[in-house]
């Protein structure tokens, strides 16, 4: 048993213990607020403001770079997000769940090739362009700035991004030694699936929204 705990704990000897407990509060912060888009309720941002602020300084501190520019951006793709969710299209509605549509989706690949470039760059200035994960951590990050942006947006096809991105990032992550965040995003794995299966259901059974 002691084995086992040590595989997947071990590394966390080494870390400040105010560290640990502000991954593991991130963590939970970060399950409220995937939970919280899944039932498409606007809280998403704030629970995710508060988690992506923890992870920003910890990421910092431990110098990946790519990571907490993953989470600069969700601040400030989820302020963005905030007012989208809450823009009233009428009177009575506000801003429903659709579908990307096609210039929408040539946005998402412009998002998506600039990132690639910009986060390259920034790991190049820094010198940290020295391993497999550098390159891991590029195509994810690229992933995750298109799922951010839809998300924002209130599309459907957000989910599809981040089910990708939390795939990888489950090993990338047990190989960084950060365990708590690895488990967070199995768990993001699972919501996002059942996510995208409940926002389909949602424009299915709103013939208003195109």
């Amino acid at each position: 048993m002691n084995h086992v705990f040590e595989f997947f704990f071990g590394q966390y000897a080494e870390y400040e213990t105010s560290d640990i407990a502000l991954e593991i509060v991130a963590v939970i912060f970060g399950f409220m607020s995937v939970w919280f888009s899944k039932q498409n309720k606007v809280l998403v941002f704030p629970t995710g403001m508060i988690s992506t602020i923890i992870f920003v300084y910890l990421l910092l501190k431990w110098e990946l770079l790519g990571d907490m520019m993953i989470n600069a951006y969700y601040f400030i793709m989820s302020v963005y997000g905030w007012y989208i969710w809450t823009k009233k299209v009428d009177t009575l509605r506000v801003t429903p769940i659709s579908k990307t549509t096609y210039n929408e989706k040539k946005i998402s690949i412009a998002i998506f090739l600039a990132t690639l470039l910009f986060v390259y760059l920034v790991y190049k200035s820094f010198d940290k362009w020295t391993s497999w994960v550098a390159y891991v951590d590029t195509i994810t990050t690229a992933i995750f700035f298109v799922g951010m942006w839809l998300m924002a947006k209130r599309k459907l096809e957000n989910w599809i991004f981040w089910i990708i991105g939390d795939i990888i990032s489950v090993p990338l992550y047990f190989y960084k030694g950060f365990t708590f965040t690895s488990l967070q995003y199995l768990g993001f794995t699972f919501i996002a699936i059942f996510g995208y299966i409940a926002w389909k259901k949602n424009i299915n059974n709103s013939p208003q929204t195109v």
